[in-house]
């Protein structure tokens, strides 16, 4: 009901006839010859290897731990992702996108701390923090990358620049990231059919934390980049 009462924002018609190139959203592709998006980019592609540890096993994980309504519990990671949503903008305001970004990428390695340390008895608070990271972890990530997206990309290819990190996050990092986690779990099988979760937990936490490093080296922001690129030139140039 609410989405019907925001301003009609129709797409902005193409210049010229739409040719395959526009379809295809291949101009985004420019976008990575600029060293921070590039980097950027190749960050949303690693952070999402760890991500798929949370997808695809926190659920197992608490049940396998012994949590009570573990699906109801797990839940609470949606409520925190809402909350934040909220104050991920003022975040955004004072500390600008990279400091943003790179506090979800901490919290990846945080939670998964959290979640190796943490048990269904007198450590549960500490699983329950692991789950209420959700919201710092998803919004601060990924929901700030997509703002960062919209900023940089020139108008006539936000959309597809949209796409591509699209792409790079719930496309390539989830696939490599499946085909990781998967057989790291097996590894940790023990013969009972338990398994060694801390030894588990503290993999993806050290892959956020690397990924956390590499973006903060050599990831730079550009103050104003928003209003700069868009007044970028045709399709096919290069941002700053």
């Amino acid at each position: 009901m609410y989405a019907f009462t925001l301003p009609h924002t129709p797409p902005q018609p193409a210049q010229g006839r739409a040719t395959v190139r526009d379809v295809l959203g291949l101009d985004a592709l420019a976008l990575l010859r600029s060293r921070s998006f590039l980097v950027f980019f190749l960050s949303s592609i690693l952070i999402c290897i760890p991500l798929a540890f949370y997808y695809n096993f926190t659920n197992l994980y608490l049940n396998e731990i012994g949590v009570r309504s573990a699906a109801a519990v797990q839940s609470l990671g949606q409520v925190s992702e809402a909350l934040f949503l909220l104050i991920m903008p003022l975040m955004l305001k004072k500390l600008g996108i990279k400091w943003t970004l790179l506090i979800g990428m901490v919290a990846w390695a945080l939670r998964y701390t959290l979640f190796a340390m943490g048990d269904a008895g007198s450590l549960l608070w500490l699983v329950i923090i692991g789950l209420l990271l959700h919201g710092v972890c998803y919004d601060f990530f990924f929901v700030a990358g997509q703002i960062y997206t919209d900023r940089f990309a020139p108008a006539h290819v936000r959309s597809a620049a949209q796409g591509l990190i699209s792409l790079a996050t719930y496309g390539v990092g989830l696939l490599i990231g499946s085909l990781i986690s998967g057989p790291i779990v097996d590894a940790f099988l023990a013969v009972d059919g338990s398994h060694a979760w801390r030894a588990i937990w503290l993999i993806p936490a050290a892959l956020a934390v690397g990924v956390a490093l590499f973006f903060a080296t050599l990831f730079r922001e550009k103050q104003g980049t928003g209003p700069e690129v868009r007044t970028a030139g045709p399709a096919g140039s290069s941002p700053s």
